[in-house]
């Protein structure tokens, strides 16, 4: 996969100022306030930064959160998982594989067959109907 690597300067112009803060600053939207959160149709979910798949709407749940959750990525190299040890916590932050940008965090406490929660930013996200 080729990476894509821009400029602050570059993702500014690219991304609305939400955007920015959440995938560039590693931000959050407040929750049940993302456009994505309660999203039934079926289809694929990209990176809004640069467009890659890297959910499916097959793998969506609802888990309550307020936060659009996935049991797993559409593929094991779509995204990267870092450690993340931000506001006094120690959680696994998930980022987009070709872009670094942040999308959101992985829990162990999701649903069968995974039991992974992948709980990520609606802004983060761009969705495209099958």
């Amino acid at each position: 996969m080729d990476q894509i690597t821009l400029s602050e300067a570059e993702w500014r112009k690219k991304l609305t100022p939400e955007q920015f803060h959440v995938l560039r600053e590693a931000g959050t939207e407040r929750a049940y306030a993302g456009a994505l959160t309660d999203n039934k149709a079926v289809g694929v979910y990209r990176c809004a930064a640069c467009q890659l798949d890297v959910f499916d709407s097959a793998d969506k749940f609802d888990s309550g959160s307020g936060w659009p959750s996935f049991t797993q990525p559409i593929d094991e190299v779509a995204v990267s998982d870092h450690t993340d040890r931000s506001h006094g916590m120690v959680r696994v932050e998930t980022r987009c594989a070709r872009c670094d940008s942040h999308l959101g965090h992985v829990f162990p406490d999701g649903p069968p067959p995974t039991g992974q929660r992948y709980c990520i930013n609606s802004v983060a996200l761009d969705f495209v109907p099958r």
